[in-house]
C-alpha cells in the first residue's frame, strides 16, 4: 500500500503538511460553531441643505438603515443585527462621527438579545463615537436583554469636542419576566468612557459573572430590579436640562450634575416595561420630542 494515492494532509511544523496514506486514519478536527461578525462605520456632515450622510461602510451581520426622521435637520441611523442576537464569539463593531455642526441620532431596530454562549466564549459589542465642534450626537439604542447563560462584553468610547452636545443611553434587562425567566446566570461587563481633548472626563464600568438576578436583588445594587438604564448628557446642554431631567426621574432613578457640562443619571425598574415607561418622558424632553420612531413601535 506504499504507493497508494494520498487523500488528505496532516499539518507539520513546517506548515506544508504531509500526505495521509490509505493505512492511516485522518485526524478528527473539532467542529467550529459559526459566529456572527458585523461592522458598520458612518459619518454625517453639515451642508447648505442641512445634515447629510457623509460616509457609510457596512459588512457582515450589522446593517444600517436611514428612515425618515422627526427632526428634518438631523440624520437618524438605525442599526440592524441580521443575526438576531449576540452569542459567544460574535463581534459587532460600530463607529460613527458627527462632523462640525452636524446632527446625528443612532438607535437600534429592536431590543438586542444576548443568547446562551458556549463555555469560554464571549460576545463583543464595541462602539466608538466622535462628536466634533458644534455637533450633536445621540446614542439611543433600545434595550439589551440578557438571557440565561449569555456572555457579553460591551464597550462604548466617545470623543467629544468642548462645545458638542451628546446624549448617551444604555438600557439593560435581565431575562423576560413574561416568559417566567426569573433567574439569569450570565457573564456581563459594560464600560462607558467619555474623552475630551485626550483627557478622560467620565468613566462608568462594571463587570459580573454568576447569578445576575441574585446580584441585582441586593439592596445596595438593585433592590430587586430586573432592568436598568444609564443616561448621560455631555456638553453645554447638560446644565440646561439637569433640573427638568431630575424632576422627570422615577423614585428609583436619579441624576447628578458632575460638572456644568456633564450630567449622569441611572434608572432602576422591576421590568422592561416599567423601565421604558420611565425612560420615554425623559428622552422626549432631552430630544425635544424627536425621539427616533423605533422607540414607539
Amino acid at each position: 500500500m506504499a504507493g497508494s494515492t494520498p487523500h488528505a494532509v496532516i499539518p507539520t511544523k513546517s506548515g506544508r503538511g504531509r500526505p495521509i496514506t490509505a493505512l492511516e486514519t485522518p485526524p478528527v478536527l473539532a467542529p467550529t460553531q459559526p459566529r456572527a461578525i458585523g461592522k458598520t462605520r458612518l459619518s454625517v456632515r453639515e451642508t447648505e441643505n442641512g445634515t447629510r450622510l457623509g460616509d457609510l461602510f457596512q459588512a457582515g451581520a450589522l446593517k444600517t438603515v436611514f428612515p425618515r426622521t422627526r427632526d428634518a435637520g438631523r440624520v437618524d441611523a438605525v442599526l440592524v443585527n441580521c443575526a438576531g442576537g449576540v452569542t459567544g464569539g460574535d463581534r459587532f463593531t460600530t463607529s460613527a462621527r458627527a462632523y462640525e455642526n452636524a446632527r446625528l441620532a443612532i438607535t437600534t431596530q429592536a431590543a438586542e438579545r444576548g443568547y446562551r454562549a458556549m463555555p469560554g466564549e464571549v460576545g463583543h459589542i464595541t462602539t466608538r463615537l466622535n462628536a466634533d465642534q458644534g455637533s450633536q450626537l445621540f446614542w439611543l439604542p433600545q434595550e439589551t436583554i440578557l438571557f440565561d447563560g449569555c456572555a457579553i462584553r460591551r464597550r462604548l468610547d466617545i470623543e467629544i469636542a468642548p462645545d458638542a452636545n451628546v446624549i448617551i443611553l444604555e438600557p439593560l434587562i435581565l431575562g423576560r419576566a413574561a416568559m417566567g425567566e426569573d433567574t439569569v446566570n450570565a457573564t456581563f461587563s459594560d464600560r462607558i468612557s467619555i474623552w475630551q481633548d485626550r483627557s478622560l472626563r467620565f468613566l462608568d464600568g462594571w463587570s459580573y459573572s454568576g447569578n445576575l438576578s441574585e446580584y441585582f436583588d441586593r439592596p445596595g445594587v438593585g433592590n430587586g430590579a430586573r432592568a436598568m438604564a444609564s443616561l448621560i448628557v455631555a456638553g453645554p446642554m447638560a446644565e440646561r436640562v439637569a433640573e427638568r431631567m431630575t424632576a422627570l426621574m422615577p423614585p428609583s432613578g436619579g441624576a447628578s450634575l458632575i460638572a456644568p457640562d456633564l450630567l449622569a443619571g441611572r434608572i432602576l425598574a422591576k421590568s422592561g416595561l416599567e423601565l421604558r415607561s420611565a425612560l420615554l418622558p425623559v428622552l422626549d424632553h432631552l430630544t425635544k420630542n424627536t425621539l427616533p420612531i423605533c422607540w414607539r413601535l
